[in-house]
């Protein structure tokens, strides 16, 4: 039986291998929680680093405000690829 588009999805995010750039809890570290690929890929670049600098400042911020999310652009819809 062929899987769903929903169902699909959910298997591609469940291979995707989520964490932190320090590989810590996103819960004590304040870090964005992102793939294990595209972590890579922004440390291996300066303008990687800042994206992921930024990020990080702006998961912190909306944290502190008492928010589940931040809307920190690395994974806006169609993005994840182009990092």
């Amino acid at each position: 039986m062929a899987l769903k588009k929903t169902q699909k999805s959910l298997k591609k995010w469940t291979a995707d291998e989520y964490t932190t750039p320090s590989g810590k809890k996103s819960s004590k570290t304040g870090e964005v929680y992102l793939p294990k690929k595209q972590i890579k890929k922004l440390k291996s670049t300066s303008k990687g680093k800042k994206k992921l600098a930024a990020a990080t400042k702006k998961k912190r911020k909306a944290t502190k405000q008492g928010k589940q999310y931040s809307s920190h652009g690395l994974l806006a819809k169609g993005n994840k690829k182009k990092v």
